[in-house]
């Protein structure tokens, strides 16, 4: 189910896409110290409806996504994001078990094991506060 929002001058929102409801319950209020407008939505195809949205995608400023998407592949996901928003980081949280090598050289496209949640804080803080809504 898509959470409706009325962007406010000058927010900075993160779209969270996980499908698995407790995972994404934990993540949510975890974003949510970063910025309190955090947005999740439980497909690929949800994501990709909103950010279809002008006001939605105009202050969006990070995508957060897990390894694992249904309906589309993780890499033809991120690229399509970045297709349609060359401008806001995505950033994967991926399985620890997962090799450097299953992960396609995107520009704007992060990958992190998030073993712990002060790490997943810093990454975030860092995409978000970094003057660009492009590099890390």
């Amino acid at each position: 189910m898509l959470k409706l929002i009325r962007p406010r001058l000058n927010m900075a929102v993160i779209l969270l896409v996980d499908e698995n409801p407790l995972r994404a319950s934990m993540r949510l209020n975890l974003l949510q110290r970063a910025t309190p407008d955090v947005v999740r939505v439980s497909s690929p195809a949800d994501a990709l409806c909103m950010v279809e949205s002008e006001d939605f995608s105009r202050v969006l400023r990070l995508v957060v996504t897990g390894s694992h998407v249904s309906g589309i592949s993780r890499p033809e996901f991120v690229l399509e994001l970045r297709r349609r928003l060359p401008d806001v980081p995505v950033l994967v949280l991926t399985a620890s078990d997962e090799k450097p090598a299953e992960h396609p050289e995107v520009p704007g496209v992060y990958y992190m094991s998030a073993n712990s949640p002060e790490e997943l804080r810093t990454t975030v803080d860092s995409l978000l506060h970094n003057g660009s809504r492009q590099t890390a």
